[in-house]
């Protein structure tokens, strides 16, 4: 499956980023560097998740903890991964709160749970989000074809805003463009407008006649994020906080218009450079990701993110989104990599709904697992891959064989191509 996060340009064919079901947020203490992990207790005694052939999950003992504990590290040796942050929130079992490594190693300062980071492709959950809410408006039909609202786009007539959603468009991804990639690598400061990146994909033929086949491409939602200004007449980033951050308690989660990054926030490593060699990335601008891949977030806003954007309902019980598009939107088509599908804007793999994220210096993983209620939010500084797979997909792989065995995170990785 295409790489899910934003990437300046493609390492491999497969990885969810948002697709990644990515991920977000009710306040838990954080735990302080070096401290145990975060235990609450059952609410109530009786059978844990492991004992219900319904749930999948185990309960969180101080044993599966040290379990996790272990788990985390090793993936971070061998991976050598600076920094990472791991929240796992179930309703009766436990949850487990816990930040390993560095957030900076010109310093030595550590990671820690409340530390804004950015989150890459996740941004497409919030993107499609926006688009549903329209939808349910009437002021969009997600089979209208993108050229009623964009000119400009190859086969335009063709394409439906659906078919992008759902990464089903045959658009070519701008951030595999070479000329972009050297543009973005020459000066990581540097501002792009969405015309901009449009440009550079539809300078290529298209891949493929719309619906063909899955293809993970980021110039599917910026296109998306151009309707929702258009239709909703907001600029997005306003768009998102009035109709959905704001709505669901969200409030260290934006869409910056620039290289704005709230403090406190982990530096950033990444090999995504001009010359290949690793460079810190926290000052670089992340306008080139825009609606796909330019949000910042934290863990807390991550844990309630997670199951409101896997069952459309908002943390009080309104209905963020309409049942009936909820449905339309959870119906997850194959990818072509085992046991992964994807949506409109989020995926399934093995059970676990949302995204991850990926972009020079972050990745992010923020999923929820239906049958049990259960939420996991990774957040790390490095992109840098470690045998051609994202660090990010290491740590859910681990973390969810201990927690969840009949429901592994598992993204295998697949030889590029096209």
């Amino acid at each position: 499956m295409p790489r899910p996060p934003v990437r300046p340009r493609r390492k491999a064919a497969v990885a969810l980023t948002a697709v990644a079901l990515a991920a977000l947020a009710l306040p838990l203490a954080a735990a302080p560097a070096g401290a145990a992990p975060l235990l609450a207790p059952a609410a109530a005694p009786g059978p844990s998740p492991s004992d219900s052939p319904d749930s999948g999950v185990r309960e969180l003992t101080p044993e599966v903890a040290d379990r996790l504990d272990s788990a985390v590290r090793e993936v971070m040796d061998e991976a050598r991964v600076p920094g990472v942050t791991v929240g796992i929130w179930t309703p009766d079992q436990g949850s487990y709160v816990r930040s390993f490594g560095v957030a900076d190693r010109s310093d030595g300062r550590r990671m820690a749970p409340d530390l804004y980071t950015r989150i890459g492709s996740e941004t497409k959950t919030f993107t499609v989000t926006a688009l549903l809410q329209l939808v349910d408006q009437g002021k969009v039909s997600l089979d209208d074809p993108v050229s009623r609202y964009i000119g400009g786009v190859p086969d335009g007539d063709k394409i439906s805003l659906r078919q992008l959603a759902g990464m089903r468009s045959g658009l070519y991804n701008y951030s595999d463009d070479p000329d972009f990639f050297k543009a973005l690598t020459s000066d990581p400061q540097r501002s792009f407008t969405p015309r901009e990146l449009l440009d550079y994909a539809f300078k290529h033929p298209v891949l493929f006649p719309p619906g063909q086949k899955f293809d993970y491409s980021n110039t599917n939602l910026i296109l998306l994020g151009l309707v929702v200004e258009q239709r909703s007449g907001q600029p997005l980033g306003d768009y998102i906080k009035d109709h959905i951050l704001d709505p669901a308690g969200m409030n260290r989660t934006s869409l910056p218009s620039g290289a704005e990054f709230p403090k406190p926030h982990p530096q950033g490593y990444t090999n995504q450079t001009a010359d290949g060699k690793v460079e810190e990335t926290a000052g670089w601008n992340p306008s080139w990701g825009w609606a796909a891949g330019a949000m910042v977030s934290t863990l807390d806003d991550l844990r309630v993110w997670a199951p409101t954007v896997a069952t459309g309902e908002l943390p009080d019980g309104r209905r963020m989104i309409d049942e009936s598009t909820q449905r339309q939107r959870l119906v997850t088509p194959p990818t072509g990599v085992p046991g992964a599908g994807y949506g409109l804007g989020i995926f399934d793999v093995h059970g676990w709904i949302g995204h991850n994220g990926s972009l020079p210096g972050y990745e992010s993983l923020t999923v929820y697992l239906p049958s049990a209620r259960t939420t996991l939010v990774v957040l790390l500084n490095t992109d840098i891959d470690h045998d051609g797979q994202e660090p990010s997909t290491l740590l859910g792989q681990a973390i969810t064989r201990i927690i969840s065995p009949g429901h592994v995170f598992d993204l295998p990785a697949q030889p590029a191509a096209r």
